[in-house]
């Protein structure tokens, strides 16, 4: 298996060398041009560290480690949600079956096989009695490369933890080029600690700290090297595509359109908030962990008729390594530039408090500016919503997205939130309706009353106009 995979390495390398042979012109027009489809493709699918194709049938096992004390005992919660979380992560994944699943205490998630002796020894025998187990899925953040080499050798089987199956959740279901980039990034760890276990394996049989002959490298290092190259590949080609959403953002911004970031735990309900807010039938929500991988923008119209952009990201989950969330920080970067964040919570969910504290945590890693944090509006999302019930917190809206319950109250607080972010303010202009004036103001602010006064074709206008569109205005039309 490792020979094998040495030599697609090899192959990669063959690729890399002749595409940095191309001339600076080509160089240059790659850059400035569109990202080859195809190349990303190449890249998605060189190496996939799980070793679990999307078209596999797996019979699973889940093994959730109930921690009784230190710091990775989760206090929020409790072991049995966790294994209904552990549960639906795995039936997000077609073809694949929960078969047993058990919760086990230990005091010592710190050692390689996680249990104590005894707990191991029944855990294991458990799992080898099972007809048809094909992986354990074992419920911790993630295993370190002897862990999950043990644990594999113990039980027969295919070991997976929360980072190896949330990374395969999210292969199955890219579609876009950041998407897959976003991916491939996120696996180069996995395939690192996979490196260093197989090279173990070569040197045990006295293979993996030989030099290839005339390169001056063990085989360790050529893969290593190989590994850097493929990584810094991916890096260069999301800075492109980072460079290209800068683009998109500050346009967007020159048009004066209000950016509102949905933010929530995942399946809680952003999407189908988003289509309430527009109308977009082009949306279609779907229950399912992880149904959103990208950012996607839907303009939608406030009461003022204040054209705002709300953007759909991607669900967060508990208990995900920081290097999986760092990979996604170009999808995310869009939050932080955001006029306004919503946080949508879904307050049915047994774990809702749990779920909060997550959002939270990420978007405090994100570095989203102080100001921008301290003026998240929180949302309960439920779906048996009484219409024209509000919760006793008045900082909170409460809705039911699917029933489009309490809308009119929340675009009402996002409008009132928006104007202060933005510095926007309502103005009425006395305005020539014979002339350019009024088309620029519905072009470039926004128009909510034209009263005319009957003299000379004059008429007030009162609209919601940023400072930088007053100017240009001003300066435009000679108004004093």
């Amino acid at each position: 298996m490792f020979l094998e995979d040495a030599r697609a390495f090899s192959t990669t390398a063959c690729i890399f060398k002749s595409k940095n042979h191309s001339s600076d012109q080509d160089s240059l027009q790659e850059e400035e041009g569109e990202i080859d489809e195809a190349e990303i493709d190449e890249l998605f699918q060189q190496q996939i560290p799980t070793g679990i194709c999307e078209e596999d049938h797996h019979r699973i096992f889940i093994v959730h480690p109930d921690v009784k004390w230190g710091s990775k005992k989760q206090y929020l919660t409790t072991a049995a949600l966790q294994m209904d979380e552990a549960v639906g992560l795995v039936n997000t994944l077609q073809n694949w079956t929960v078969i047993d699943k058990i919760i086990l205490s230990t005091k010592t998630p710190e050692k390689k096989k996680i249990f104590g002796k005894g707990n191991f020894q029944t855990l294991t025998e458990k799992i080898r009695a099972k007809a048809g187990v094909t992986a354990v899925f074992v419920n911790v953040e993630r295993l370190s490369p002897s862990s999950e080499k043990e644990l594999q050798e113990a039980w027969g089987v295919k070991v997976l933890d929360r980072y190896s199956l949330v990374l395969h959740i999210f292969r199955c279901n890219a579609r876009t080029k950041e998407a897959k980039l976003q991916i491939s990034l996120a696996e180069i760890p996995l395939l690192r600690s996979r490196l260093r276990n197989e090279v173990e394996n070569l040197d045990q049989q006295g293979g993996g700290s030989k030099y290839i002959m005339g390169s001056g490298e063990t085989l360790y290092e050529v893969q290593q090297r190989l590994l850097k190259e493929r990584e810094l590949k991916i890096r260069s080609a999301l800075e492109r595509l980072r460079r290209k959403r800068h683009l998109l953002r500050s346009q967007r911004k020159h048009k004066d359109f209000p950016i509102v970031s949905i933010m929530g735990y995942t399946n809680c309900g952003k999407t189908t908030l988003i289509k309430a807010l527009t109308g977009d039938a082009g949306l279609q929500p779907k229950d399912q962990l992880f149904a959103t991988l990208d950012v996607t923008v839907h303009a939608g119209q406030l009461p003022s008729h204040m054209t705002v952009l709300y953007v759909d990201t991607i669900g967060f989950l508990s208990q995900l390594p920081h290097q999986l969330i760092d990979s996604f920080s170009a999808t995310l970067e869009d939050v932080a530039h955001s006029d306004l964040i919503i946080h949508v919570r879904d307050i049915s969910h047994p774990e809702t408090v749990n779920q909060k504290v997550n959002v939270l945590n990420v978007l405090k890693n994100l570095q989203i500016p102080e100001k921008l944090f301290n003026t998240i509006i929180e949302v309960h999302n439920k779906i048996d919503l009484i219409e024209g019930y509000q919760t006793s917190d008045p900082e909170v809206i409460s809705i039911s997205a699917l029933k489009e319950h309490g809308l009119d109250v929340l675009t009402e607080k996002i409008e009132e939130a928006v104007v202060r972010s933005t510095g926007k303010q309502t103005m009425t202009l006395v305005v020539q309706l014979n002339s350019p004036q009024i088309a620029w103001l519905y072009k470039e602010a926004t128009v909510q009353a034209v009263d005319d006064v009957g003299d000379d074709c004059m008429a007030n206008v009162k609209v919601i106009i940023s400072q930088a569109a007053y100017g240009r205005y001003r300066k435009l039309f000679r108004v004093t």
